[in-house]
């Protein structure tokens, strides 16, 4: 029988795709590349984009600019790369605000899951609770028991509404059982300020921002949110450790591209920023900034993002924070 003209059309086009889609990997990229950072200059996120940036620019042998298109708890970034063409030219370097905004806020133009291809995750930054010189208190028992005794609450500063610092914050005020106000702070310049001078008790902060401060004695380290022991902190516990089981928060640094970002090229992005995370330098830069170093390709990325945006929505759940 002899065999449609349309359907031998098709048959020739799946025929060609594999070679097309070959040919896609091996010239890419023979442009510049467009890297959006959804933070203003100088933050860990622009640092981290900007050091792979470098080395993506050396190893390809073409530009890889970075695009700071920073405001509204980065989602203008994220619109921006999500209306992209999923060619590889356009990439994205962000946190967890990203897995956080699918429930935090009401409208959006996109979708942070659907609307993404999730390429790498660089490193986690976990969260630690800190205090103001002030609160009299040197580990979380004495913590919790000198909050229960302030008869107004305690006053706890965070990076803004809805962001991990603030939902962490609320999610510990249910789990400790005691009273707390929320002070938004826009980054977090202005509340380590206001750390410093006492005008604010505590607050969970990313440990790259306030290293430098624990290291020093300026700002007290109650406890870390994360699995384990971080080695720029080594004296400092876990919140496990300190005696409140399965408490962990953190911030993460990934790379993603536009939905629909062919395989091939996916597969190839992941793999050269892969070996430029594992570069022992790069390793050595992110762990003296106080990063766990991941390196997830992928697969690995995809599961952390399903488990994380999970997580987040729990908490803005029992925090009712909410964005329109």
């Amino acid at each position: 029988m002899p065999i449609p003209r349309r359907a031998l059309g098709l048959l020739a086009c799946a025929t060609l795709m594999p070679a097309a889609a070959i040919a896609q990997v091996v010239n890419y990229p023979n442009r510049v590349v467009r890297l959006v950072v959804p933070y203003p200059p100088g933050g860990a996120t622009d640092v981290i984009g900007r050091m792979i940036a470098e080395r993506l620019t050396q190893g390809w042998g073409q530009t890889v600019v970075v695009e700071n298109r920073a405001g509204a708890g980065a989602t203008l970034g994220a619109e921006a790369v999500a209306r992209s063409e999923p060619d590889g030219y356009t990439l994205f370097e962000t946190t967890s605000a990203h897995t956080i905004s699918k429930s935090l806020y009401r409208r959006l133009s996109y979708d942070p899951i659907g609307d993404f291809t999730a390429i790498t995750l660089t490193a986690i930054v976990p969260l630690v609770l800190v205090t103001s010189k002030k609160v009299m208190a040197r580990d979380l028992p004495e913590f919790v028991a000198w909050a229960k005794r302030q008869r107004r609450g305690v006053t706890v500063g965070s990076t803004g509404n809805g962001t991990a610092q603030h939902l962490t914050s609320e999610l510990f005020k249910l789990r400790a059982q005691i009273a707390s106000e929320h002070v938004p702070y826009r980054g977090d310049a202005p509340l380590i300020t206001d750390i410093l001078a006492g005008q604010v008790d505590c607050s969970f902060c990313t440990l790259s921002a306030v290293l430098p401060y624990i290291k020093s004695g300026e700002m007290n380290a109650i406890a870390l949110a994360h699995p384990r022991r971080m080695g720029a902190i080594q004296n400092v516990p876990t919140f496990a450790e300190a005696g409140m089981a399965d408490f962990e928060a953190a911030t993460w640094f990934g790379t993603f591209a536009p939905a629909r970002l062919p395989e091939e090229l996916r597969t190839k992005i992941a793999r050269d920023i892969s070996a430029i995370v594992a570069e022992p330098d790069f390793t050595r830069r992110l762990v003296e900034m106080g990063a766990d170093v991941t390196n997830y390709g992928p697969e690995r990325f995809d599961q952390f993002i399903a488990a994380e945006t999970a997580r987040w929505a729990e908490a803005v759940r029992v925090s009712g924070a909410t964005i329109n």
